[in-house]
């Protein structure tokens, strides 16, 4: 019962700081999509933004939320959306 316990703790306490970040990269994705529909861009800007979304969704599935919110940086700054969160 008690290694059932603390295992359960253990993972509780290694697996949130993970959840919690979790939600960076959607949030970014989401201000980016927001802020296009207000946005004047070129062609090419366009194609710039909707690839960077592609990208970081992928890496987002992929877990990797450091490279999904970088890749997206290029991205908010073409539409002017800001990062709804703050570390």
């Amino acid at each position: 019962m008690n290694r059932a316990l603390f295992a359960t703790l253990a993972f509780s306490a290694l697996a949130t700081p993970a959840l919690a970040a979790g939600g960076h990269c959607d949030a970014d994705m989401d201000a980016v999509k927001s802020a296009m529909t207000k946005a004047k861009l070129s062609a090419a800007d366009m194609k710039t933004v909707n690839d960077a979304l592609a990208s970081a969704e992928a890496m987002d599935k992929a877990g990797k939320e450091e490279d999904c919110e970088k890749s997206l940086a290029p991205a908010m700054k073409l539409v002017g959306a800001e990062e709804k969160h703050k570390e």
